[in-house]
């Protein structure tokens, strides 16, 4: 394949659009609002490319999969695994079930001022999980499994709401989670089942 001819021909056409924009008049006014428009879509990819390389704000990495179909079936998020508990090493792990219209367990009581991780899985469709007063907001994916590490600062009460369109019942898809004094908390039996990425 000859790529001379063609390296010509894609040069004719720019000249050739080239000149065309040179011939159209452009109001002083109207070329001044082009390059504002460019110049702010510019800093706007600068910011991006910045907290990509610099801050770190990337997609997760680690891509944990499992069969949304099938949850009932896996041991990690089989129904007497959901809720609070503690691993071998004293983690305390929170696990999560989100389907239309609600979030499985409906009430969980955590301990404030401590290291938290909490999975969360999809049965049916996409999810979002939003606790007001808090950093945690985290889209729950069908087929992966979305885990947050977090800490809550201070005892209380905090609702746990779906931000993701789910359905005609979204508007009643929330959950409660009490955070209870760290000192009044009473740890659960510790799990026998551990988190993984061959959860299928």
């Amino acid at each position: 394949m000859q790529i001379e001819p063609i390296k010509q021909k894609y040069a004719l056409l720019i000249r050739d659009v080239c000149k065309q924009l040179q011939a159209i008049h452009i109001d002083q006014l109207e070329r001044k609002w082009i390059t504002i428009s460019i110049l702010v879509i510019g800093l706007f990819v600068g910011i991006i490319v910045i907290d990509a390389f610099f801050h770190g704000v990337n997609p997760p990495s680690k891509v944990e999969t499992i069969d949304s179909a099938s949850l009932h079936l896996n041991e990690e998020f089989a129904e007497d695994n959901l809720g609070v508990q503690v691993d071998d090493k004293g983690n305390i792990i929170i696990r999560m079930v989100a389907g239309r219209y609600s979030f499985f367990p409906k009430h969980i009581a955590i301990p404030a001022e401590t290291k938290l991780t909490f999975r969360w899985v999809s049965m049916d469709v996409l999810h979002g999980v939003h606790i007001p007063m808090t950093n945690m907001s985290t889209m729950i994916v069908p087929g992966y499994v979305a885990e947050i590490t977090t800490t809550f600062p201070k005892p209380g009460e905090y609702p746990v709401l779906c931000n993701e369109y789910c359905g005609l019942g979204h508007n009643h898809m929330w959950s409660n989670i009490s955070v209870i004094a760290k000192e009044d908390w009473n740890a659960p039996a510790k799990s026998p089942v551990k988190g993984g990425s061959n959860n299928e």
